[in-house]
């Protein structure tokens, strides 16, 4: 068997699409039109959101198929997905980030530390919490999020 027969008989080797979120979309994300292009700052986690962003748009869970995906510049995107607390070296950064971005914007809060600084609250570096510096649309608690959690909240942007 060649290697087009194999590829035949196994077929798509992908996790089943995880429920999407339950609510309505922020209102920013009708106008998206079914895509999402996204701008990632680690504000100052300690990088365990990275390893699971890096598995929700790896081959298993696939959040590109839903419309979602990572750009490199925040004048191509359409939103901002922030990680950690928002360190005081990184505060100035993210706003400018963020304005950045046209509009709408929309502001993606991922895992516990940029929800609410999670382990470090009160430490000296952490200027707080995304919510703190941003307006925040979308929240995905965890630390770290699972990717079926990062997919479903992306879904619930694309509404795919």
């Amino acid at each position: 068997m060649g290697l087009w027969g194999k590829i035949a008989k196994t077929g798509r080797v992908a996790e089943p699409a995880p429920a999407r979120e339950e609510g309505d979309p922020p209102a920013k994300a009708a106008e998206l039109a079914g895509s999402v292009q996204i701008r990632h700052v680690d504000a100052g986690s300690c990088n365990g959101c990275e390893v699971e962003i890096a598995s929700a748009f790896g081959p298993v869970y696939d959040a590109e198929r839903y419309g979602a995906r990572l750009v490199a510049s925040p004048r191509h995107a359409d939103a901002l997905l922030v990680t950690g607390p928002v360190t005081r070296n990184m505060e100035v950064a993210l706003r400018r980030t963020h304005d950045a971005v046209p509009e709408p914007r929309l502001v993606i809060a991922l895992g516990d530390c940029a929800r609410d600084c999670g382990v470090f609250a009160g430490a000296y570096g952490v200027a707080g919490a995304v919510a703190d510096v941003l307006p925040v649309d979308v929240e995905v608690p965890g630390c770290p999020p699972e990717p079926a959690a990062i997919v479903a909240a992306l879904r619930g942007l694309t509404g795919r």
